[in-house]
């Protein structure tokens, strides 16, 4: 398994998923690029050089896992599985993780070069403007900030945006007071201290997966990225914060994060997942930064949000929890979820068993589709990671007026666009979601007309047997990959 990014971006190059991209602006182009490639039918993976105004060392690293391939790849899950397949194997190896500390290291490739005190300058850094009304640009879209608990001492190590204000300062967005990083800061301002805080930017897939992962107080990440791996995270205590820093990472910011209530600066607007942008420029905690650490020619892990149906991971691991809880709550017979659209459109398949069994499944997958208007179940001959197929269920198998139900008040959140200003600023953050039953009536789906495709046995046999000549790439194709030269790895900034 790849042991960092470096590894992981020549692993998805010898699949043939990775294209290099040279001479874009990082000012609207790279994020732009980035989203056109994420929406056609290859979406490749992206590793941007020579970027304007950057040292020509400089680099981006984008659409890393955005395809189920890739974020199989990422798990450690063999990534020729088909989609589902690839959830199934994910949630098998799920369950049978086994955390790993990290195991601390003398020495950290990220030390060979640096920048500290009055010599940091942040504008040698990579922080693209990843869309057009971005309030500034973002080092910080696929970043872990690193944070231990002054209470119990275990170490945090989320996802949080991080948007460059000058030379030595850039702001962290919770997002929301709940968030494990609010909390922590929170702690230290409240004894009348500044925050001891780390920014990991270029870090390998797995602490990257880590981060974004739901993981209980207490937990760390570096635990559940170990386990992904099957090895612990290499750790290098930081010079100035005393806190873990991944060793084998690009692009390390240490430093203190300032009490809310003496320093802010305006943060955002940032564009989100669904597509739109939930919120104006808003206050938010400011880092002062007092170091920074980069390997020779380092590489910024960029994981900016699109507009759906692109998202930053190509399994949805919320459709897995979905599936659990199905399972948990006697819900026999279910042999597929997903998420569609940035995870804002959940499908069940099952096989039916009895009267009320779709409607029983949709309402438990409805209860746990955070921010999703649209729940549809669907029968075990549809594969619901493929939505030409899934609408091929609603249009021939669901008639509106009998197999749509409408549940109000349901769980949505603040960045939902549907939701009036005036709502979310009095708390409420509830809408509808509609449950579509795409299913055979089951009272006479033994006399449905039977159809003309292959049977989801049928086709993987095929597969098996002609796979490799349908995914032949022509010679033509192959992608150019001449060694680069040798050159140093210090950075100049040329704006």
């Amino acid at each position: 398994m790849y042991k960092d990014l470096r590894g992981f971006i020549k692993q998805v190059d010898e699949l043939g998923a990775l294209r290099r991209v040279n001479g874009a602006d990082p000012k609207f182009e790279l994020g732009g690029i980035t989203e056109v490639a994420a929406g056609t039918a290859e979406c490749p993976a992206l590793l941007f050089g020579r970027i304007k105004g950057y040292d020509s060392g400089v680099r981006v690293f984008t659409n890393a896992t955005t395809t189920p391939q890739r974020a199989a790849l990422a798990l450690g899950i063999d990534p020729n599985l088909k989609p589902l397949d690839a959830l199934k194997a994910w949630m098998k190896k799920r369950q049978t993780l086994t955390p790993q500390r990290p195991a601390e290291v003398d020495k950290a490739a990220f030390m060979d070069n640096a920048m500290r005190g009055k010599s940091v300058d942040m504008t040698k850094l990579p922080a693209p403007y990843w869309h057009r009304k971005d309030g500034g640009p973002y080092i910080g879209s696929g970043s872990i900030v690193i944070m231990r608990d002054p209470d119990g001492g275990w170490i945090n190590a989320s996802i949080y945006r991080i948007q460059v204000h000058g030379r030595n300062k850039v702001t962290v967005q919770f997002d929301h007071q709940g968030r494990h990083g609010a909390i922590i800061a929170r702690k230290y301002w409240d004894q009348g201290k500044t925050c001891p805080v780390a920014v990991v930017n270029g870090e390998d897939p797995a602490l990257f997966i880590a981060g974004f992962e739901y993981l209980p107080d207490g937990q760390s990440e570096y635990d559940f990225a170990g386990a992904i791996k099957g090895a612990p995270v290499e750790t290098m205590r930081g010079p100035l914060t005393g806190l873990p820093l991944p060793a084998l990472s690009e692009i390390i910011l240490e430093g203190e994060l300032l009490p809310a209530s003496k320093s802010t600066l305006p943060e955002g607007p940032f564009g989100e997942f669904t597509g739109y942008y939930a919120a104006d420029a808003r206050p938010a905690p400011v880092m002062q930064v007092g170091a920074v650490y980069h390997r020779d020619d380092p590489i910024l892990l960029g994981s900016p949000p699109m507009k759906p149906p692109r998202f930053h991971f190509g399994l949805p691991f919320r459709a897995a929890s979905i599936w659990s809880n199905l399972e948990m709550a006697g819900v026999t017979d279910v042999v597929g979820v997903w998420q569609h659209v940035a995870q804002l459109m959940t499908v069940v398949a099952i096989r039916q068993r009895y009267a009320g069994h779709a409607k029983r499944a949709a309402l438990i997958a409805a209860a746990n589709s955070y921010m999703g208007r649209l729940v549809v179940v669907v029968d075990d001959d549809v594969d619901p990671s493929d939505l030409a197929d899934v609408m091929w269920a609603i249009t021939t198998r669901c008639e509106p007026a009998e197999q749509i139900d409408i549940v109000r008040n349901a769980w949505s959140s603040a960045l939902d666009p549907r939701i009036p200003d005036e709502f979310k600023q009095a708390g409420i953050t509830s809408h509808s979601k509609a449950i579509i039953e795409a299913v055979r009536p089951f009272g006479w789906k033994d006399k449905y007309p039977p159809t003309s495709a292959l049977t989801a046995d049928e086709a993987r046999e095929i597969e098996q047997k002609w796979g490799s000549v349908l995914r032949a790439r022509p010679a033509s194709a192959a992608l150019p990959n001449a060694p680069r030269k040798k050159r140093s790895g210090k950075l100049r900034s040329k704006r």
